[in-house]
Formats: C-alpha cells, structure tokens, sequence
C-alpha cells in the first residue's frame, strides 16, 4: 500500500509526431493507446503567430494535458486517427493533418538499441538529459510538469517524416516544413526535424 506523500508514475506509451508547415503553423499529435486515461489521440498546435490551441476528445484528457502544459485555447472536440502502412491522418476539430512515416536514421537506430526498460527508467533519463539538449537542441528527457509534478520522456524509436499535408479550418497550412521556431507548450520542444517518435511519457507525482 502506498502512503501519503509517496511518488506515483502515471505511463502513457504511444506515438508523437511533430511537423511543421510552410504557414508557420507546427503541429504536434500524440497517439496513445495505452494510458491511464484510455486510449485517445490529442493535438498541439501553434499558429504562426504564437497562438497555442490544444485539440483534445474528452474534458478529461483536456484537463490532464492543459494541466501539464500551457496553451491560449483549450477545445473539446472529436479525434480520430487513422493509419495505413506508412500513412496517418488525424482530423481533430478544425485540423486535419495527413503524413507519411520514412526511414529510421541513425539517431533513431541508436534509440531502438537501448533496453526497453533502461529506456523509460527515470534515472536513465535523468542522466543522459543534457546529452539530449546537445544531440537535439530543444528535446528534453526530464522537466516539470506542473503542479508539483515532473515529467519524463523516453524515447525508445524514431523515423522521419517524409511528407504531410494540413488545414486549418478553409486555409491549406502549404507543404511539409522544419518545426521552427520551436513550439511552446512545455519545457522542451519537438525536434526540428520533422519526425515521428515511439514514447513512453512519465508524470511522477505525489499521493496527498
């Protein structure tokens, strides 16, 4: 039995892809079927003029993830994600966003080599974290996750993202583009680099 005070991981595996678009609008979906919360597919996005939305399927997924991170609008709508081979697509609201899955290079055939376990241990990921800042500036493995919790991220595979194609409401986002500037939702971003990432997030918080 856990006692007051004691620390508690909540583990969320699943996929992200961050990508961004030539009318600077960057896009980040994650795809988790397997997390406290159910399985559900959640969107970040920030417009070109900074403005932050979250795109989540349910008030209770919206509240975790608003909870964890910061965004300008928070908004409830239906998601669903879709895969075929080397294709997704995700229409969230407002947003649909399609892309094709590429090859795996070499950072992401390192990642893979790493034991499953070791990969996703919060020691391990507290080590090697100014390691990641250098490999790939603005990635983080360990920061705060508000509230007095912190988070993990272990990566554990990587590809890159090829092609995509996105709107927002009437307006075409034009073609597949670097994530710059960096995105703004939490202590790190996603890498520049167009990219689709196998992770397990950690959020350790506290028993009251």
């Amino acid at each position: 039995m856990r006692t007051p005070g004691s620390a508690v991981l909540d583990r969320f595996d699943g996929w992200i892809c961050g990508l961004g678009t030539t009318s600077g609008r960057r896009i980040v979906v994650g795809h988790w079927p397997d997390t406290p919360l159910g399985a559900f597919t959640d969107v970040m996005t920030e417009s070109a003029g900074g403005h932050r939305t979250l795109l989540a399927p349910t008030g209770e997924v919206a509240e975790f993830v608003a909870a964890t991170y910061s965004f300008d609008e928070v908004r409830v709508v239906p998601v669903t994600h879709t895969g075929h081979d080397d294709r997704r697509r995700v229409v969230a609201g407002p947003l649909e966003v399609s892309w094709r899955i590429g090859g795996r290079p070499l950072l992401g055939r390192l990642l893979r080599a790493v034991p499953g376990p070791l990969a996703v241990h919060p020691r391990w990921l507290r080590a090697i974290d100014p390691l990641a800042r250098r490999v790939v500036p603005g990635v983080r493995t360990v920061g705060s996750a508000g509230g007095g919790r912190r988070e993990y991220y272990g990566a554990r595979d990587l590809h890159r993202v090829t092609a995509a194609s996105a709107r927002w409401g009437d307006g075409d986002c034009g073609a597949l583009a670097p994530v710059v500037p960096p995105v703004r939702f939490g202590f790190g971003s996603a890498p520049a680099t167009p990219s689709y990432v196998r992770i397990t997030t950690l959020v350790e918080r506290s028993l009251t």
